[in-house]
């Protein structure tokens, strides 16, 4: 039986904003609305961030509060993924949010660089973050900017800083970390199913022109995506994405195309050994 593949949609992030692309929605409300369509058509995840009123990254629990409470409200049953990212905060800022319980965050488990600056996550923030999810029933979704990034994970797992098994997410295509390169890719999958079980789940995540790229090689070599106008505000080069629904339609398509049915919230919950939750 083919597996169903899990959709998540990055809605935000901390760099685009309406400047770049009007459909980026920043205030909590445009963030519940745009989710919300999302999740209608096919989106069984919402990474999400959150935004001061001048667009400008935050780590605030009570933006992310209301954020959480509107899509639970709205979307009933999909899963929320806050970030933890080191673009709205710095040091336990960023984990200031993990107290509200979310279904899963990110944790991004080593350093690297990005276009113009050094990715900082140094191992003592790591354990913390990670600490902080056992404490909260939280699953952490590992973001892998290297392949350090995937041992680093399975060191962790085995330490029992990560419970069950890892679900790590593959991210390609940033300037001056990992390109987008397919052999890399495969073996990214090889070392996932050799680290944690041939069954274990993974997904993939594509930056800019190259979202679309990622999306299929995910969906086509069973793997689950992500899509979002957090990672790629276009749907061709002369074509802004009028939403993140339009995202996710589009890989919806591939799972079309390569016959793997998309996943529902409650096959998504099931795949990835969340709590259940009554619709």
């Amino acid at each position: 039986m083919t597996t169903p593949c899990i959709i998540c949609v990055a809605i935000t992030g901390s760099l685009p904003t309406k400047a770049d692309n009007p459909a980026v929605p920043t205030t909590v409300t445009e963030q519940i609305e745009s989710t919300h369509a999302a999740f209608e058509a096919g989106a069984s995840i919402v990474h999400a961030h959150v935004r001061n009123d001048d667009e400008t990254p935050s780590s605030d629990p009570d933006r992310f509060a209301l954020l959480k409470e509107g899509v639970e409200r709205h979307c009933p049953g999909m899963i929320v993924q806050l970030s933890t990212g080191g673009r709205s905060g710095a040091g336990k800022t960023r984990g200031g949010m993990l107290p509200l319980k979310p279904d899963m965050a990110s944790l991004s488990v080593g350093s690297n660089n990005f276009p113009t600056r050094v990715y900082e996550n140094p191992p003592d923030l790591v354990e913390w973050l990670a600490s902080e999810m056992i404490a909260h029933d939280i699953k952490p979704e590992v973001e892998a900017f290297d392949l350090s990034h995937i041992f680093r994970a399975a060191a962790m797992h085995k330490a029992g800083e990560i419970v069950d098994t890892p679900y790590v997410q593959f991210v390609m295509g940033v300037k001056n970390a990992m390109p987008v390169d397919r052999e890399v890719f495969d073996f990214y999958i090889h070392t996932v199913k050799r680290l944690f079980g041939p069954d274990a789940p993974w997904c993939a995540a594509g930056i800019g022109p190259n979202q679309i790229v990622l999306n299929e090689w995910a969906i086509s070599s069973g793997g689950h995506a992500r899509t979002g106008l957090e990672d790629n505000i276009r749907l061709d080069r002369d074509t802004l994405a009028p939403s993140n629904a339009a995202l996710v339609k589009r890989a919806v398509a591939l799972c079309d195309k390569y016959d793997r049915p998309v996943a529902t919230w409650q096959q998504a919950r099931d795949l990835l050994g969340l709590r259940k939750v009554a619709a």
